[in-house]
């Protein structure tokens, strides 16, 4: 398996932009405390840039 993220949805989406609720749904996360692994790649890396506020990435 290549190098892996695993990226965690600490905030909720309620009163955030649309595009960004978009990006969140785009890296695999629902819920509050959901939990992804995801492949570590620059487009993976800028989504959760725009979402910063969001998520955080957990080792």
């Amino acid at each position: 398996m290549a190098n892996t993220i695993k990226v965690k949805l600490v905030k909720g989406l309620i009163g955030t932009r649309e595009t960004h609720r978009a990006t969140v749904r785009g890296l695999g996360l629902g819920r509050v405390n959901s939990v992804r692994e995801l492949e570590d790649t620059p487009a993976v890396r800028g989504m959760i840039n725009k979402v910063s506020y969001l998520v955080k990435v957990v080792s």
